[in-house]
């Protein structure tokens, strides 16, 4: 038995029989720096009232030297992932020492060695269950403490956690730093971060309230930090939540800090949230980066009252934090930031995640059945975030922006500081709107798929509404004429559906757009001649939700084999240079590329993948200098060649400085563009270590393994293949590095003869590696087989494979399956 994987079972039977109320951890980080020390001592004392006379606690590391129940030491019984503690009476205090593991994956106490200026940084990162790789606890969110860290690092450091600091002690080469006890919180948002990281202070203040504000990020990224930017839109968060929620933000100081080699987008720690360090540009930055930064703070904050301040009881409930942040994040974008288009980028991006995430066979409920910790682990997907987020839209179209708010509010005031489920949801929002929301539950929280819907006209011209999968739906249908050269808007229809069909009438038009303003969850088709119009006048339209609305429609249909992909391609190169929307452009380049490579019939794939790169090529000088477009189609171009070297020339001229007019050729760029000449064979290992030599940071690094990975050589995606199976020293992002390298170039030839030996190989990373870089290697090395054959064949054999194991290898089965379906429709 893997006693790693709690299970809903007995993680509910623990919380009813034990009730803790403080935790004290005491991490011992001095000797981090050096390379050689794979471990830190942490010591942890639990108070807790108990009920039954013993329990286990949770632990994974290195090792378990001591553990201490009520004064009485105990022999040390711990499987490698739970102490069995004896002897409790009705209120215990356990004291456990031991020592954890450095981690290199990005999960528990991750150490990152800066190649830069060779300084050492530390922070932790435990959503679902991590927390238990730096301290003994109680790994089930429903088991909220007051914590206080107690942390020892080398002097000069930050030493930073959900608290402010009580005293700090100044010793020979070490500071000690404890910490203020936090509220009651769930162990997987405890967060601690200690280095040399930069500090840029600011502050928030409402009416008698003051929140100190702090941005960190590595020395090394200093000069690439955007403070000011990052303190105005939490400024700007701060005001619009606070009024929103009329609840005070309650944690004290809000900290955020930019990390190295990080997991996630960003993580709703109290007090010190975390980042990914790839928000942060060095060099030139496109305004949809910006945005999706503003939108990731917002996100992060809106858990400060979602999440944190309200917990799920279980993972059942992940979607009560993760859909109302992702909802909030684009609402409070829109509303709080000068970021007004976020629902732009939400219809035709985000909800995209949702739509290719509900069509897989193991899409689930956004209320989902999580029976274990490694099922919540992939739960973080498309249905509990972006889907989530969808619905919300559609309640808020129902009931209205002040009934939900409303609703949050008293939800917040009835269950502050405890755990919910969702009949707690329900109950405060029914009271408030008037309506008895089971049934809209029912239909929208607690089923899995999504309706299609389309307009049919018979022979006179009478249009009825179809729904596929059919479910309430409060929606707008759009009617678009061309004037004056533009295509727009001359009137809207508002309409509640329920059935199947459902007529009405409908006015003639050039373009009908069903869910316009994009107020419900469902794939919209055209009707014919609505795609002639758009297929001729798509960049036209002045709205941008409604193109957004548009591109996404072409998108679904060629992803279900409806539309032709080349038909699609070559709207996209009609089309994406004239839109002006950079949220919009960077999608639409995106699903052109991917439609070439995944979808276009293989006759067709070599003459796409030229157009492609002539069309991003000519794109990229035709546009405005130093404009968002512009390094978009930079971008494009060294994507695209890697498939088809045509404009090798001109890409070796950008790295030679032969650069269009206002086009920053930023090191990342760089790196693109010369992992492009790599994967086809016009440059060498010796201009990619020059160019390693140029950029010797963290990131530069990485992206030179990378590079070296690509050549188009046998032996070359032989070393890679190794390295990411056999090399255990490797970070996450070397891991990734490794693999893109292994799949540079869509090179089948070079890489087919290792398909058999994925499938030999998956079991037992799953069993060895952690989930996170387990996953990493099942999903990024999944082999493009011309047939479901290998897949099928490794399914039918391992019926008792992990159900996590077995769930990505069935949607990445399904992945493929779309894309030979498509191809053979073509």
């Amino acid at each position: 038995m893997d006693t790693a994987n709690l299970s809903r079972e007995e993680t509910a039977a623990r919380s009813a029989s034990v009730t803790v109320h403080r935790i004290r951890v005491e991490l011992d980080l001095t000797g981090a720096p050096e390379r050689a020390r794979s471990g830190f001592p942490t010591t942890t004392t639990l108070e807790f009232s108990a009920t039954t006379p013993e329990t286990w606690v949770d632990f994974i590391g290195l090792s378990v030297d001591r553990v201490v129940v009520n004064g009485e030491e105990q022999g040390v019984d711990w499987d490698g992932a739970r102490i069995r503690v004896r002897g409790l009476v009705a209120e215990n205090s356990v004291r456990i020492e031991g020592v954890g593991a450095y981690s290199r994956s990005g999960e528990g106490m991750h150490r990152f060695h800066d190649p830069a200026d060779d300084r050492t940084y530390l922070y932790t990162q435990y959503e679902p269950a991590d927390s238990r790789r730096v301290m003994a606890c109680f790994e089930q969110p429903d088991m909220k403490a007051e914590y206080v860290f107690v942390v020892d690092a080398p002097a000069g450091w930050e030493i930073l956690s959900n608290q402010a600091p009580a005293s700090i002690d100044e010793g020979v080469g070490v500071r000690r730093v404890e910490f203020a006890p936090t509220l009651p919180i769930s162990s997987y948002i405890t967060s601690v971060a200690a280095g040399p990281y930069t500090r840029v202070e600011g502050e928030w203040g409402r009416a008698d309230q003051r929140i100190e504000l702090g941005v960190f990020t590595r020395r090394s990224l200093a000069e690439h930090l955007e403070a000011d930017e990052v303190l105005e839109i939490t400024r700007q968060g701060l005001d619009f939540f606070t009024d929103a929620f009329a609840y005070p933000y309650p944690w004290g100081k809000y900290d955020q800090i930019f990390v190295p080699e990080y997991n996630l987008g960003a993580m709703e720690n109290p007090g010190l949230v975390t980042f990914t360090e790839s928000y942060l540009s060095r060099g030139a930055a496109t305004e949809a980066q910006r945005a999706a930064r503003a939108n990731t703070i917002l996100h992060e904050m809106a858990h400060m009252w979602f999440g944190d301040l309200v917990t799920m009881k279980w993972w059942d409930d992940l979607w009560l934090k993760e859909s109302f942040a992702d909802y909030m994040g684009a609402h409070a974008s829109a509303a709080a930031t000068r970021f007004h288009d976020a629902w732009v980028t939400f219809a035709a991006r985000r909800k995209a995640w949702a739509y290719q995430q509900d069509q897989l066979p193991t899409t689930h409920p956004i209320v989902a059945d999580i029976s274990d910790l490694e099922a919540a682990k992939l739960n973080f997907d498309g249905i509990t975030y972006a889907k989530g987020a969808s619905v919300l839209k559609q309640l808020v179209a129902f009931v209205g922006d002040e009934a939900f708010f409303e609703g949050a509010r008293r939800y917040f005031s009835a269950n502050a500081f405890g755990n919910t489920t969702l009949d707690d949801f329900l109950v405060q929002l029914s009271a408030v709107s008037g309506r008895d929301m089971t049934e809209w539950s029912r239909a929208w929280l607690q089923t899995s798929g999504l309706s299609t819907l389309e307009l049919e006209r018979d022979a006179d011209g009478a249009a009825v509404l179809v729904q596929h999968d059919p479910r309430p739906h409060r929606l707008r249908i759009g009617l678009y004429d061309r004037v004056d050269g533009r295509l727009v808007r001359r009137d809207q229809i508002a309409l509640d559906v329920t059935e199947e069909r459902t007529a009405l009438a409908v006015p003639d038009a050039e373009l009908v757009l069903l869910n316009d303003d994009d107020l419900t969850y469902a794939k919209a088709r055209l009707d014919e001649r609505s795609l002639a119009t758009v297929e001729e006048a798509l960049s036209s339209i002045d709205d941008p939700l409604a193109r957004a609305l548009v591109w996404s429609s072409l998108w679904n249909a060629t992803r279900d084999g409806e539309l032709a992909a080349t038909r699609y391609t070559s709207i996209a190169r009609r089309h994406a240079p004239d839109e002006s929307n950079i949220g919009l452009l960077v999608g639409v380049i995106a699903n052109a590329a991917f439609a070439i490579h995944h979808y276009v019939a293989e006759g067709q794939r070599a003459e796409e993948q030229r157009l492609w790169a002539e069309t991003s090529w000519a794109a990229l000088s035709a546009a405005e200098a130093g404009s968002d477009a512009q390094l978009s189609w930079a971008r494009s171009l060294a994507a695209a060649s890697a498939f088809d070297d045509v404009h090798h020339r001109e890409v070796r001229a950008l790295l030679d400085g032969h650069a269009p007019d206002g086009l920053t050729v930023d090191p990342d760029l760089r790196w693109q563009l010369l992992t492009a000449l790599a994967a086809t064979a016009h440059v060498g290992l010796e201009e990619i270590e020059a160019e390693s030599a140029r950029d010797d940071t963290g990131t530069g690094r990485t992206a030179a393994r990378r590079a070296r990975a690509s050549r188009p050589e046998a032996a070359v995606r032989q070393a890679a293949w190794n390295a990411a199976w056999n090399d255990d020293t490797l970070s996450n992002d070397h891991l990734d590095a490794e693999i893109a390298g292994f799949r540079a170039g869509g090179r089948r030839d070079l890489v087919e003869s290792f398909d058999d030996e994925y499938f030999a190989r998956i079991a037992d990373a799953w069993r060895t590696r952690s989930i996170e870089l387990a996953q990493r290697l099942v999903v990024g090395l999944f082999p493009a087989t011309s047939t479901l054959d290998p897949v099928d064949a490794w399914l039918d054999a391992h019926g008792d494979a992990p159900a996590a194991l077995r769930r990505i290898v069935i949607e990445q089965r399904d992945h493929l399956a779309r894309d030979l379906r498509v191809r053979a429709a073509q």
